[in-house]
This record gives C-alpha cells, sequence and structure tokens, in this order.
C-alpha cells in the first residue's frame, strides 16, 4: 500500500527528475497519519472503557487506510491540476475549493455509515462500528489539516529543487523550469485514456442504452437473488484453517444425526381439580385430543416441517400413571402416611444383603389411592399437591419405572406450587438433526410458530427452549435489523449530500446508485453463498459509505462544469476520472488484498471478498453507469460563463 501510495501520488518518473517529482515522503506522511487516526480512536475508546477486540486490530487498519487514501490521492492530484504559474497558496487554495466539498462529503457519509453499524446488537460488531467511525472521522480532519501541510511543504521541497526522502540534499536542476504552465505537466496515460476514450465511448447513444439495461437488469436479478441470502454464521469459518477443531465439525455434521433437546415451557399451570389445564396438557386416557403433548406428537409425524423428531417426555402423564391404583408399586405409603418406597428399594430392599422380604418394614405398604378416591382418574388440589413432591424425589426401578428422579428433578418448578399453581413445568422432546445455520434458524422459528399457535388454542402461555436459541436469536430479525439499518445510512447520507450540495437532483441521482450498489452487492452476496449476520449487515451498512466516494466526485465535478450535458460528462470524467480510478479504486484494491492471506475465512468471506465486490460494483457505477446518467438525466451545472474586459470567459460559481 505504502508502495503504491508514494507512486500514485507523484508525477510520471523520469529518469531525470525522478528524485525531485517522487512523493515517497508524502506518502509515507498520509500513512502515519492513518495510523494516528486509528491509534486516536483505540485509545479515546480505551480510555472511556470500551474494549477492543482482534477483528479491530487486524481489519481497522487495512480498512481505515484503503478508505483514507482516497482523500489523499484526490487532494495531491487536485493540486497537480492547478496552472503552475499561480503561487503555491492559490494552487492549494483553488485544489480545496474543487475537491473540498466532494471530499467532505464522502467522509462525512462513511462515518455515517460507520456509526450506523453501532446499532448492530452483535457487540463486536457494535464496538468495531464505533472504533471505524471515529477513525475515519479522525482521518479526515488530519487529511484537511495535516496532509494540506504536509502537501505545502512536500512541493515547497520539490520547487527548491531538494530530493525526496533527503530534503537536506539541494541539487542544481532544470526540472523546475521545464514544466512552466499548466501545458508543461502532460496529464498521465490513465487521464489521456479517461478524456479521449472512456468519454467518448460512453456518449455513444447505443452505448447507453447497453449500459443502462445491463445495470438495470443486474439490479433486479439482484433483487431476486437477495431472497437465497441464508441467515446464520457457519461456525468453521471463524476458525483458522489448520484447527483441529475443524475435523470435529465436519464430523458432527456427517456423523451425529441426534439433535439438540427442545423444551417447551409452560407457564402457571393451574392444576387444581376446577381447572382443566391438566386434561389441556396431558396425553394419556381422559385428555383432550388437542392437548399440548398429543400436539407435540402430531407435529414429530412431519419432521421436515416441524423439526421436531420425538414426542415429548412428560412428567405430568408419568405422574398421573404413577398415582393410579394400577400402578400399584409406584405410590406407596407406611400405615403413618409417609412415603413408601417400591419393594425393590430400601429400606424395603437391603442394599446390603440384597434381600427383599415381603415380610421386612414395607410389608404394610398400601397404595396411596383407590378408585373412589380419585375424580375421573385425576387426583384433587391437594391430592397432587401432596404427592408431586413424592413423584419427583422417587427413584424409577423394576418395580416402579414411573418414579420422576432425575428424568424431570429439573422439570418443575416447585417454588410457590402450593396455591395451586406450577409457576413453570417443561416437556423435552428433540429437534432434528441441525447442520446447517439455517436448520437451526428455521428449527427455531417452527417451535416459536407451534408455540404460539398452542398458546392461542390452550389459552396458555407456552413457549419453546433450546441451548442454541440464545445464539440465534438475532438470525430471527436479522432481515428486518439489515433493511432498517441500510435505510438509515441511506438517508442520512441523502441528508448529507443535500445539505452540503444544496441540490434534490443530484442527491437524488447519488441515492439512486448507493441504492443500486446495496442491491447488487447482496446479489452477490448471493452468488457467493455468503450469509447473512451481524458481520455482513455492518459490511453492508459501511458500503453505503464506501460506495458515496465512487460517485459523489463525479457528480461534484459535473455540477460545476459548464456546457450540455455531454460537454459536462466528458469534463467531469477527464478531471476526476483518473482519481476516481488511481485515488480510489486501485487503493482499496491494495488494501482489500492483503485480507485474502488470512488464515481464518470469516476475514477473506466477510472483508475480502465483500469488499472486492464493493469496490468492483462502485468502481462500474461510479465509472460507467453514473456518467451514462449524468449525460441523460444530469442537474443544470452551477457555474456560468462571465466576460472579462479582455473579452476572455471566465467560469463563476453560481450560490
Amino acid at each position: 500500500m505504502f508502495a503504491y501510495i508514494s507512486l500514485t501520488l507523484g508525477d510520471t518518473p523520469r529518469l531525470s527528475s525522478f528524485y525531485l517529482s517522487s512523493k515517497v515522503l508524502l506518502g509515507l506522511s498520509g500513512v502515519m497519519l492513518v495510523m494516528l487516526s486509528v491509534l486516536g480512536s483505540v485509545g479515546f475508546f480505551s480510555a472511556i472503557g470500551v474494549k477492543s477486540t482482534l477483528i479491530i486490530m487486524e481489519v481497522i487498519p487495512f480498512l481505515v487506510l484503503a478508505v483514507g487514501v482516497d482523500n489523499m490521492c484526490i487532494l495531491v492530484h487536485a493540486v497537480k491540476r492547478q496552472p503552475l504559474e499561480l503561487p503555491l497558496e492559490e494552487r492549494i487554495s483553488n485544489a480545496l475549493v474543487e475537491v473540498g466539498p466532494s471530499i467532505t462529503l464522502a467522509s462525512l457519509s462513511e462515518v455515517l455509515a460507520f456509526a450506523v453499524g453501532s446499532f448492530i446488537p452483535m457487540p463486536a460488531c457494535r464496538v468495531f462500528s464505533m472504533f471505524a467511525a471515529l477513525a475515519v472521522l479522525l482521518d479526515f480532519v488530519l487529511q484537511v489539516t495535516a496532509f494540506v501541510a504536509l502537501i505545502v511543504f512536500d512541493f515547497l521541497r520539490a520547487e527548491d529543487k531538494r530530493v525526496d526522502c533527503f530534503p537536506c540534499l539541494k541539487i542544481s536542476s532544470s526540472y523546475a523550469d521545464s514544466d512552466k504552465g499548466i501545458g508543461g505537466r502532460r496529464p498521465g496515460l490513465l487521464a489521456r485514456y479517461m478524456e479521449g476514450v472512456h468519454a467518448p465511448v460512453l456518449s455513444l447513444w447505443g452505448v447507453k442504452i447497453v449500459v443502462i439495461s445491463i445495470f438495470i437488469a443486474f439490479a433486479l436479478a439482484s433483487i431476486a437473488l437477495s431472497t437465497r441470502i441464508e441467515p446464520g454464521l457457519e461456525q468453521k469459518i471463524v476458525l483458522p484453517r489448520d484447527s483441529y477443531l475443524q475435523g470435529y465439525f465436519n464430523n458432527v455434521s456427517e456423523y451425529l444425526r441426534i439433535g439438540p433437546p427442545l423444551y417447551f415451557v409452560v407457564k402457571n399451570y393451574n392444576y387444581s381439580s376446577e381447572s382443566r389445564h391438566t386434561n389441556q396438557l396431558c396425553s394419556i386416557s381422559h385428555c383432550d385430543s388437542d392437548s399440548l403433548l398429543n400436539e407435540i406428537a402430531r407435529a414429530s409425524l412431519t419432521p421436515e416441517s416441524s423439526y421436531i423428531a420425538k414426542p415429548a417426555a412428560s412428567w405430568l402423564d408419568d405422574f398421573l400413571v404413577w398415582i393410579s391404583p394400577e400402578a400399584f408399586g409406584c405410590c406407596r405409603k407406611f400405615t403413618n402416611g409417609s412415603y413408601c418406597p417400591p419393594d425393590d428399594q430400601p429400606p424395603c430392599c437391603s442394599s446390603d444383603t440384597g434381600s427383599c422380604a415381603l415380610s421386612g418394614v414395607c410389608k404394610d405398604c398400601t397404595t396411596c389411592f383407590r378408585h373412589s378416591d380419585l375424580n375421573n382418574d385425576r387426583p384433587s388440589t391437594v391430592q397432587f399437591r401432596d404427592k408431586l413432591p413424592w413423584f419427583l424425589n422417587a427413584l424409577p426401578s423394576a418395580d416402579c419405572a414411573k418414579g420422576g428422579h432425575g428424568a424431570y428433578t429439573s422439570s418443575v418448578e416447585l417454588g410457590g406450587y402450593g396455591n395451586g399453581v406450577i409457576q413453570a413445568s417443561s416437556f423435552r422432546t428433540y429437534h432434528t438433526p441441525l447442520n446447517r445455520q439455517i436448520d437451526y434458524v428455521n428449527s427455531m422459528r417452527a417451535a416459536r410458530d407451534f408455540s404460539s399457535r398452542i398458546s392461542d388454542s390452550l389459552k396458555m402461555e407456552v413457549f419453546p427452549y433450546s441451548v442454541f436459541y440464545m445464539f440465534f436469536e438475532q438470525y430471527l430479525d436479522i432481515w428486518r435489523t439489515a433493511l432498517i439499518n441500510l435505510a438509515i445510512a441511506i438517508g442520512a447520507v441523502f441528508i448529507v449530500c443535500l445539505v452540503i450540495t444544496c441540490s434534490l437532483w443530484s442527491s437524488a441521482i447519488i441515492l439512486l446508485v448507493l441504492a443500486m450498489v446495496v442491491v447488487d452487492l447482496m446479489g452477490v452476496m448471493a452468488i457467493l453463498d455468503i450469509q447473512l449476520n451481524a458481520v455482513s449487515v455492518v459490511n453492508l451498512v459501511m458500503s453505503v459509505g464506501i460506495a458515496v466516494e465512487f460517485c459523489v466526485h463525479i457528480t461534484h465535478a459535473f455540477t460545476v462544469s459548464t456546457g450540455d450535458r455531454e460537454e459536462r460528462m466528458k469534463e467531469a470524467l477527464g478531471t476526476m476520472g483518473a482519481s476516481v480510478f488511481s485515488g480510489i479504486t486501485l487503493t482499496k484494491l491494495v488494501g482489500v488484498l492483503v485480507l485474502c492471506f488470512s488464515r481464518t475465512e470469516v476475514f477473506v468471506i466477510y472483508y475480502f471478498q465483500m469488499y472486492l465486490a464493493l469496490v468492483l460494483l462502485g468502481f462500474l457505477h461510479g465509472l460507467v453507469f453514473l456518467p451514462v446518467v449524468l449525460s441523460i438525466f444530469g442537474p443544470p451545472s452551477r457555474c456560468k460563463l462571465v466576460e472579462k474586459p479582455e473579452d476572455r470567459p471566465s467560469v463563476s460559481l453560481q450560490p
């Protein structure tokens, strides 16, 4: 990046004067300013107690470097375009007048886009956006202050014929006298291409129709493709490629054939004999056909849509069977009314001798209830309250397999249950095997839809829970979060454009290009199978600010040019086209290409691939689509020709 900056800031290399015209020291100073802005952001947030993360240390320096170098190139190129017969201070002033508004607009848009990303609910991405927003803001402030001063010093060095990197060395050369006047400095190859080839080709009506048709078609295709973007973040891509956990996740996906446990939690279950809640929940005899457990069993018959693998294990069903007179080995009591365990458990059966004589201490135990004690095989409120703790503490054994200890110890919340209401209880089943992120999201959504339907049907509060829900909660509304943040970012950029340009026409065109870039980027995400998560949402929001750079400079140059739309489009490409390509597109490519060598897939996918796609889309929209749109629908010029007394026309900027 440093080598490219030094090369692109300097003049066309010539062996006789390269040591004077090169900008190595200026490029190094610009890179140092970018690093200072990053350190300032990290220092500020560290001072207020916000902790940085690994992603901040690894990505933000390259990101801010790719974003911040653009303005440096545009500033230097604008100064070099000024007539050399003017004093240096006037050249600097004219350059700031020429590109200052577009640089300010682009930088503020980037800051706003990063700031909007700080509202993402994922903490790591929120912190990343906060650090990046402040770093870009500090970089802009340093560029329009310190870097402008450094430009002055560097041009003074060159005019005083001092060697780059060694300004203490002064040599005798005719270089300073050989390039007097703007005509003495020959435009570069890229500038000549933009003015002599690129702009004339885009002026052809056949080319305009083809360009608009292709870009609109790709935008419509991207809208259709964006519906295929899956929410989630694969666990394997956040690990280094050579991590031993890569094999673990591959084996789990290939061989594991059981899903995570799923709990349906019922709140405020009224077990009193006057309530119908018991029959609305259970699945044994005399239970409602549309009870919770019966509905779970029916849902397990269609696992491909319900993601429920089997009927639920029910503490309520087992409890009702446990207290029934038919299960004579289960609910038993001594003559004094205390709990009597089954015959094959201590103290009825000695654990030391293994003797289980019928004549032992449990010979007088009787079943808890007779049929006449129960009402339609259901216990009364007092019976339910007294025997539920016995059931939850009863050990299962050969004589009574329905004991609830172990299987249902944590399934019932007994706190405050004495008033006839169990505040919370759960019924356990299992999800089907979940191998992809979309499976986890869909299973969670299906379970919630099922619980919502059951709650409305039974007039009881039922909600699902599984251990992975807390991690995938964000993906249920990730599309809504993404669209809201994108709308806020684009709206904020539109307002900034409107305030700075004072032109609704120009702002609307910029808004159109930004929306197309974002839509096309989402289409590329679908093509590359990039999932929608907090990281990609932040990238999409930031793409709004970064894409501004590709179009705002061309639009500003178009509005301050004179002539008809065709002439102004050609002039805008001739003056700013080369700067946008070399100072924005290529600098971002150099900064992003470094990330492709990362050992962690998350950096390659979500930062290299997405930012590479963004740079290419921004380049195509800014230097191909936008000039065509401006040549057809561009706003009127803000400049007018003013006749001077010596009959030479001059350009004046309209207020």
